[in-house]
């Protein structure tokens, strides 16, 4: 992979299960295997990464993997992590072979409910990845989005610019215009992603991104099973994150009776002070883990680095167009990109 003419790197770093997830049901089951199994999840993936590589010119790329979708640290601070989407797979079934979202955790054994046509397309997802020769790094007892703070704080400092892709709003905590890094917010479809900056989050929380999770910590998010403090909802979480310096200051000052909470403030932090006391931690993402590798080794490659494994998915997954067209975005030949 050549670098650009002005020598920077634009590196997208994908939160792949919230990809893939969004593929699956965003694509119609009826695309099949050959002999039959859904292959939606796969070819829309594909499908994501070609149009992001060609709609944003990215020059290095990381699938960053869920090794643990519900890390037991996490868990250990709340309990409640999570907790509504924990399934039982029965014995032998895909989703308890399965390592990542949609399946089991590396260390946690615990399983993540998904569609039971999802959970045999990961491995797939995994293989074909591989056989492009598309990074994909995942770290055991941790989820994608501390791979990606991690990817992303060590390598902002190299590149022209960082891209997050992804579905989750914590992320937004890793917006920085100074470093380069922002997000490509996949809520309203991939066709319509919300370039996240500094001033995007301040227009719609009234915060600055740095203090994203302690602002979610406060307002809770049901849909990791983060219920934040009772009667504090999302205003009320932007003014006092952007009042108080921290969790425990807040906390300090709701001690306080000569502080400048209201009574209410007052009396919502009190009852949530032991709540308060974890919940940050567990809404900021990592940035310090151990990650052997290199900006230079996750280049995107200008075609498949293993022509003939990728040649044999295609043919016995049915890739299809989804193939012709990843493959066209690595080549950079965009016109056959678009077809």
């Amino acid at each position: 992979m050549t670098q650009p003419a002005d020598g920077g790197a634009r590196l997208m770093l994908l939160d792949t299960a919230s990809l893939y997830f969004r593929a699956f049901y965003g694509m119609p089951d009826s695309l099949r295997t050959p002999d039959g199994q859904p292959v939606n999840a796969v070819r829309g993936l594909l499908d994501f990464i070609a149009r992001l590589i060609r709609d944003h010119d990215a020059t290095h790329l990381v699938a960053c993997w869920d090794n643990d979708w519900r890390p037991q640290w996490r868990v250990d601070l709340l309990p409640s992590y999570k907790t509504h989407r924990v399934a039982v797979p029965a014995p032998g079934s895909a989703a308890a072979s399965v390592i990542g979202a949609g399946g089991v955790g590396a260390e946690s054994g615990v399983a993540e409910e998904a569609p039971d046509t999802l959970a045999p397309q990961v491995p797939w997802i995994m293989e074909t990845l591989t056989a492009l020769g598309l990074s994909v790094v995942g770290v055991d007892g941790f989820e994608a989005d501390d791979v990606i703070a991690t990817l992303a704080t060590r390598f902002a400092p190299e590149c022209e610019r960082v891209d997050v892709v992804t579905g989750d709003r914590d992320l937004f905590q890793l917006v920085d215009d100074q470093l380069g890094i922002r997000c490509l917010y996949t809520a309203r479809g991939m066709s319509n992603l919300a370039a996240v900056d500094a001033a995007w989050v301040r227009d719609k929380y009234g915060i600055e991104p740095q203090r994203y999770a302690d602002f979610a910590a406060l307002r809770g998010d049901t849909s990791d099973g983060i219920p934040g403090v009772a009667g504090v909802g999302e205003k009320t979480a932007a003014v006092l994150v952007n009042e108080y310096a921290d969790l425990p200051a807040l906390v300090a000052a709701a001690e306080d009776p000569a502080s400048r909470l209201t009574k209410a403030q007052r009396t919502r932090v009190l009852a949530g002070r032991d709540y308060l006391a974890f919940a940050g931690d567990v809404v900021r993402t990592r940035r310090d883990l151990d990650v052997a590798v290199a900006l230079n080794e996750v280049a995107l490659p200008q075609a498949p680095a293993d022509l003939d494994e990728f040649a044999a998915l295609t043919d016995r997954l049915g890739l299809g167009s989804s193939a012709e067209r990843i493959v066209a975005a690595l080549s950079r030949d965009s016109g056959a990109a678009r077809h």
